[in-house]
């Protein structure tokens, strides 16, 4: 490679560049092959120029590259025979295979004077059984400096074929195109019916026809090909030092575009993602909004059914009392326990047990309908796929977490509280929360008693308690109208009082399971939010990063194309 003032500088700036480039990956979190690209890109400014033999198994690869150098230096057959990337270069030692840091890549020694300045690269086969081996082939290609491109004149530009074309296309590498096995072609019509169906498909990739050589590596090998012959002398050329030092500082840059292209889509990628997942944190909170106003909605239906039931009780102590607080009552009157036990029976009668399946109804509907909105949650984040584009990303990895995290909080909700559990808490906090409402008049009643049987005794202590008082000595001919009526009032007040704290005990109940509820929801959400927040600021950052990098990547190719003309002037 030609070392010039010029060159020493640019390549200076494209070492400064490609650094800079992979600790932006880094801080990214790009997956790891992305930053060994930009580290590998860094490392061929220093290696020998790479001219490397790609193409399908049976392409005739390694005759081919035996042909080219002029000696039987790599095997040859039928079935796969190169399993790993060889590198060849020249040496004195002929034949001798040396290691790298690659498992998969070996370097072969052969004193071969034609390969001075280059390593001739033979790489598997691609479309072939073992699938490994395209992998090594297309995973080796963006250290390629320059691609001889073989196909078969047998099968000319399969698709497999026009799939891996495209990839030397992505990474911006120059491409020869040979055909091999041209002997098999018996005309001239033939041969360039063959050559126009591979420019053709070449430049519909491409985007360019490039030079196309129909040769016979048999025939080389035999005596001569006229193809081959053409072949050597375009690669003197395109082999030339002015032309190496040209794809060597070409082709790194090349090398950064795609990568710094790939890491400006999977940003945007990040950014989409990031903008669907505020929506559905959005639809989240909206979610909970309707759960809420749902459940009020409801609520309102199950206390109307509640007082319903306490009016019907009314009715019956209304009843009761007219029935009793009369003159030819007035020995039952006199017997205060027989007229509690009575009005048991007949005024409090099921009210009890009644209050107790309405408010048993009302828990397990509010629990159904909390569990329900748990897992609508588990359900809403488990289908929050991210995009293949950000797939094995720091950002993917942290995302999943999270939105594991919060769909790992439903879970453990849904799998830690059963309908016990909460219409448990419910009915405590609610008896306790009456208890002070009407303790004073549900005395007698012990902790853990039903709020229907709280009810039915504060219903005999206030109404029971009027009658009872009541003896024979006391009335007089106008008292026992005027206690009815005072029993009616008092009756009235009372319930009316008991179906008010009722009320609002059950409300406060209700308001305090659903503020449970959201902050469970808020916690389980505010990591991801926070995260979100974050992730936003950071690819604001990125996205300046990136455009800073790629308008220096733009003017350190336009200076190669500057040298490169001027070069060649010369």
């Amino acid at each position: 490679m030609l070392v010039s003032g010029r060159v020493q500088d640019l390549l200076s700036q494209e070492r400064a560049l490609l650094a800079d480039l992979q600790a932006f990956l880094e801080a990214q979190g790009a997956p790891p092959e992305a930053v060994d690209y930009a580290r590998q890109a860094a490392r061929s400014l220093d290696e020998t120029f790479l001219l490397v033999v790609v193409g399908e198994f049976n392409a005739g690869k390694s005759s081919f590259v035996n042909a080219l150098l002029g000696s039987p230096v790599l095997p040859e057959g039928v079935t796969p025979t190169t399993d790993r990337i060889y590198v060849l270069v020249h040496g004195d030692r002929p034949g001798q295979l040396e290691p790298t840091r690659d498992p998969f890549v070996s370097r072969l020694t052969y004193p071969l004077p034609s390969l001075e300045g280059v390593a001739l690269v033979d790489t598997p086969g691609t479309n072939a059984i073992i699938r490994q081996h395209q992998a090594l082939t297309e995973g080796f290609l963006p250290r390629a400096d320059l691609v001889l491109f073989l196909t078969s004149a047998d099968r000319p530009f399969t698709e497999s074929e026009r799939q891996f074309l495209s990839l030397a296309a992505r990474w911006g590498r120059s491409v020869i195109l040979v055909v091999n096995k041209a002997d098999l072609l018996e005309t001239p019509e033939q041969r360039e019916q063959v050559r126009e169906f591979v420019e053709k498909g070449a430049r519909g990739v491409l985007g360019l026809t490039p030079p196309v050589f129909l040769i016979s590596a048999r025939a080389e090998q035999r005596g001569g090909d006229p193809g081959f012959a053409a072949l050597r002398e375009v690669l003197k050329t395109r082999l030339s030092e002015t032309e190496r030092t040209r794809l060597k500082l070409q082709n790194p840059l090349n090398t950064a575009a795609e990568i710094l292209g790939a890491e400006e889509a999977r940003a945007e990628a990040a950014r989409r993602t990031l903008a669907e997942d505020l929506r559905v944190l959005h639809d989240l909170e909206a979610q909970r909004e309707r759960h809420r106003e749902t459940m009020l909605g409801e609520l309102d239906g199950q206390l109307n059914r509640v007082a319903r039931l306490l009016s019907e009780f009314e009715v019956r102590a209304d009843r009761f009392i007219d029935h009793q607080l009369r003159f030819s009552n007035l020995r039952g009157l006199m017997n205060s326990r027989e007229l509690e036990e009575q009005f048991r029976r007949e005024a409090v009668a099921e009210l009890p047990e009644a209050i107790d399946r309405q408010f048993g109804s009302m828990i397990d509907r509010f629990v159904e309908a909390n569990l329900h909105f748990w897992e609508d949650v588990q359900a809403f984040l488990i289908r929050r796929q991210p995009s293949s584009e950000i797939a094995r990303t720091r950002f993917s990895y942290d995302r999943a977490a999270l939105l594991e995290g919060i769909a790992g909080s439903a879970r453990q909700h849904l799998e830690t509280t059963t309908e016990q559990d909460l219409a448990r808490q419910l009915s405590r906090d609610a008896e306790d929360a009456l208890k002070g409402a009407v303790g004073g008049l549900a005395g007698g009643i012990g902790i853990g008693a039903t709020l229907g049987a709280l009810i039915g005794a504060s219903a005999v202590d206030f109404t029971g308690g009027i009658l009872a008082g009541l003896t024979l000595g006391s009335l007089g001919l106008f008292v026992l109208p005027n206690k009815r009526i005072q029993a009616h009032r008092q009756l009235r007040r009372k319930v009316a009082e008991l179906r008010e704290a009722l009320e609002r005990i059950i409300r406060r109940e209700y308001e305090r399971e659903q503020e449970r509820a959201d902050q469970r929801l808020q916690d389980a959400l505010s990591p991801y939010t926070q995260f979100t927040e974050q992730e936003q600021a950071r690819l604001t950052q990125a996205q300046a990063r990136a455009a800073e990098l790629r308008a220096r990547l733009d003017a350190l190719r336009n200076d190669v194309r500057t040298w490169s003309t001027q070069a060649g002037s010369t």
